[in-house]
């Protein structure tokens, strides 16, 4: 909000109605709550109806699992169920609307306004913002294996620390290569987008039954491995984390000669 504030008291236009586009696919998510609300036998009203409007449904989401957490009766079974809904919903619009911002306001930053303190507090608390998100989908992940327990908040730091410097340096690596070749930079992110969906494909992930879906899917999933890597097989993870950053190296390596 204060972005938008920002480019409106200023008169830059075109950098406010792109910040306010950034917003829209968030209702996505906000969408698929009300959607789970409904199916979870709980008919949306209005005040849950204007809360996802203002796209403050996922708040309510978290104030429920605190609330079930604190009573008595709560098991820990709904807690968990309803704490899975959260961080799927909020990786949701990390994706789809807190990265979009901020490679908008990283570029701002870069290119436009270097001396710009809101765009760059906003682009840092987007980045912080979309880092937690996949750190708390990585530790619901955890939570669901037999056996785990919550990992320490060392561990949890240490998550954090490795998921702001991994996209801090890809968000910086795009943004540098878009000010200097300009459109150029999606040639690049395409051919990076093939390569992960097409690697995806291969592995022949189980989520999605159907094929129109699963080729979906992975295209999907494809365009979110440009910017960072989500675990969606079960097992050892390690030699698809290790292809994973070989192709992001060459990708930069590549970016670099070009």
């Amino acid at each position: 909000l204060c972005a938008i504030i920002h480019y409106l008291v200023r008169g830059q236009l075109g950098w406010f109605g792109l910040t306010i586009a950034c917003l829209v696919p968030g209702y996505a998510a906000q969408l698929l709550s009300i959607l789970w609300f409904r199916a979870d036998g709980h008919a949306p009203g209005c005040w849950l109806l204007a809360l996802h409007l203002l796209q403050l449904g996922l708040w309510k989401r978290y104030w429920d699992v605190l609330r079930a957490a604190a009573e008595a009766g709560g098991g820990a079974g709904e807690v968990l169920a309803q704490l899975g809904d959260v961080c799927v919903l909020r990786l949701l619009e990390a994706l789809l609307q807190t990265l979009p911002h901020l490679l908008l306001q990283a570029y701002v930053v870069v290119a436009v306004d270097p001396a710009g303190f809101i765009p760059g507090v906003s682009a840092g608390l987007s980045l912080l913002s979309l880092a937690w998100a996949l750190v708390s989908y990585s530790h619901f992940t955890c939570l669901l294996k037999p056996g785990h327990l919550s990992p320490p908040a060392a561990v949890i730091l240490c998550l954090l620390l490795w998921r702001t410097g991994m996209l801090g340096t890809r968000v910086l690596a795009l943004v540098l290569f878009a000010r200097l070749y300009s459109f150029w930079v999606f040639a690049v992110a395409g051919v990076h987008w093939l390569l992960m969906s097409f690697w995806l494909g291969a592995q022949q992930t189980d989520i999605v039954a159907q094929p129109c879906r699963w080729r979906l899917f992975n295209c999907l999933l494809g365009a979110v491995y440009i910017f960072c890597y989500i675990n969606v097989r079960p097992g050892p993870s390690r030699t698809r984390v290790a292809v994973f950053y070989a192709v992001s190296t060459w990708n930069v390596l590549y970016s670099t000669w070009m």
